[in-house]
């Protein structure tokens, strides 16, 4: 049983991930030391607070990095001009038109049937 292979990662995609990780841990710091100055009675529990609500803001903002870049990644895969999410996905010539009522009985498309496939 082999193990199915993924598809490498866009570069910018990566890095909006590697920022995201940066920011969580840097929030997870500052929960730390948030949590240790609290026990302590010490000021440096401001500082840390703040610190923290900055990394929570800063992980969100690298969390809706990561979707649009996906999303960016993903229209550049499909080429341009494609309408749909699904365009590219066949072979071309593979697709056949579907038949319509009052149309021919056999299913062959005619020149009033077929649909464009781009719009200009």
């Amino acid at each position: 049983m082999s193990a199915a292979r993924r598809r490498r990662l866009p570069d910018e995609v990566r890095a909006a991930v590697v920022r995201a990780v940066l920011c969580l841990a840097f929030t997870m710091v500052g929960l730390l030391i948030a949590t240790l100055a609290s026990y302590a009675d010490s000021w440096l529990m401001t500082p840390a607070l703040m610190a923290m609500g900055l990394g929570v803001f800063g992980t969100m903002w690298c969390l809706l990095e990561i979707l649009i870049s996906r999303q960016v990644a993903a229209q550049r895969m499909r080429g341009p001009n494609s309408a749909s999410p699904m365009a590219g996905s066949r072979a071309p010539g593979g697709a056949r038109p579907v038949p319509r009522p009052g149309g021919p009985p056999n299913g062959t498309a005619t020149p009033q049937s077929r649909v464009p496939t781009a719009y200009p």
